[in-house]
């Protein structure tokens, strides 16, 4: 898919589609040492558009920063801003939103500390990231072989550029083979979770899901989605789990910003369950998007009006 935008935020200002370039010497174009986000923002009920929970993401992203060592030059509140300033200037309803810090081109090297930090924000329209078929009737999943980042090899709770190579591998490497997402183990075996989702299982009406203390990534979603299951009064574990135990789940679900919720219907060509989406993942689904898109009114303190 590509991308085109009107508008795109750069180091404080908007600038035009062709103006927001870098150098070819951008640090983090060589060694990947940068921050990011996905954000969504969808089309209310009653017209307006709203960012969903926007000031979780930038605290992430501000915490991203601080793991990996990079002072980002404006605070959380600017950083709003500016995802807000992006979205009006692009008149877009539906669509998703790319904050990223990064270091720019003075010194090379891996030590190199004097490279001013900038930072862009870059909205565009992205429907269902694994397919309105995958959203609907579910996805086939396969066990990687790319482990997730061990918790002391990489920074697994900040959302850093160059670590996602990890996920990009492991991605290629199960669609060459025809499935739609990848899973990724820990390096102690346990499930940890897709390239770019937290992994969600039921089994006789429980949720079950990898606890934070793992080589997981804090989705937002993630956390949308435990909220959302406690309202309605299920029972959730945080545990690890094994392989074996997916293929034994009566559902599996995966949550991310772009995901969204997306069923899974199959694991390591294993029907899982009845071989479509269950009913507290269609059920849980539903609450979510009814939220996202403001049908629901329990969280209205996770939407930010752009107005």
């Amino acid at each position: 898919m590509g991308i085109e935008t009107d508008k795109i935020w750069l180091d404080g200002e908007l600038v035009d589609y062709a103006d927001a370039t870098v150098h070819v010497l951008t640090h983090t174009l060589h060694y990947g040492l940068g921050a990011f986000e996905g954000i969504r923002c969808y089309r209310q009920q009653d017209g307006r558009s709203a960012i969903f929970r926007l000031g979780d993401h930038i605290r992430r992203l501000i915490e991203t920063c601080k793991i990996a060592t990079i002072d980002a030059p404006y605070d959380r509140q600017d950083l709003e801003q500016a995802c807000l300033q992006t979205v009006r200037a692009n008149g877009s309803g539906d669509c998703y939103l790319r904050p990223v810090v990064f270091l720019g081109h003075g010194e090379m090297g891996l030590s190199a500390t004097s490279n001013d930090v900038r930072v862009a924000v870059i909205t565009w329209p992205w429907g269902a990231y694994l397919g309105d078929e995958g959203l609907e009737h579910g996805i086939r999943a396969k066990i990687s072989s790319f482990n997730r980042h061990h918790v002391n090899a990489a920074m697994v709770k900040g959302k850093i550029n160059g670590q996602y190579v990890n996920s990009i591998l492991a991605k290629r490497e199960v669609m060459s083979s025809g499935y739609d997402e990848a899973i990724m183990l820990d390096t102690e075996g346990y499930i940890s979770e897709a390239s770019g989702e937290n992994i969600f299982l039921v089994r006789n009406g429980t949720i079950y899901t990898t606890p934070l203390g793992s080589s997981i990534l804090a989705g937002i979603t993630r956390r949308t989605l435990l909220q959302l299951a406690e309202d309605r009064g299920y029972e959730l574990i945080a545990q690890r789990f094994t392989r074996d135990f997916l293929y034994v789940a009566d559902e599996i679900f995966m949550t991310g910003t772009a995901a969204e919720v997306t069923p899974v219907r199959e694991v390591d060509d294993r029907c899982i369950g009845t071989g479509k989406p269950g009913p507290i993942t269609k059920e849980l689904q539903k609450a979510y998007f009814d939220t996202v898109k403001g049908r629901d009114n329990d969280h209205p303190e996770w939407l930010t009006i752009v107005e």
